[in-house]
């Protein structure tokens, strides 16, 4: 009785080895291209988010020059408060106007992940697969 595997058995096993390292480099692929994907969408948020700053940064501007100007003059004229106080009121409404407005931008801009979790967590699976893989067919 021989101890040498036969030739049959070895090309088997390379086969199957080639096989396994073939389905690994095609898993990295598609993990590579899933890495991508999740990146653009999260990119798509960021941008998302900063157009909603800045509409509400560029609103909380104009609306506050315009109704400075506008209602100072109004509460000068229908109060006894002198145009300094009118303006500090005035002013002061419209800070805590903007300060929500940017607040809002703020909570959306927090919601952004930059690291792909989903594809860390499905490399981590591969990665794990391939050892068992790899490992199981060495025994």
């Amino acid at each position: 009785m021989s101890t040498h595997p036969s030739p049959n058995s070895d090309s088997s096993l390379a086969s199957l080895i080639g096989g396994i390292i073939n389905d690994a480099k095609d898993l990295m692929v598609h993990e590579f291209v899933m890495a991508k994907l999740e990146m653009q969408n999260e990119l798509r948020k960021t941008k998302a988010a900063a157009i909603s700053f800045a509409i509400g940064a560029g609103i909380t501007a104009v609306g506050g020059l315009l109704l400075i100007l506008m209602l100072v003059h109004l509460l000068g004229a229908y109060t006894t408060v002198p145009l300094w106080g009118c303006y500090g009121i005035i002013g002061g409404g419209l800070l805590i106007v903007g300060l929500i407005v940017l607040n809002i931008g703020k909570k959306s801009a927090e919601t952004i992940d930059v690291v792909p979790q989903q594809t860390i967590e499905t490399l981590k699976e591969n990665a794990q697969w391939i050892k068992e893989q790899t490992t199981s067919n060495r025994t």
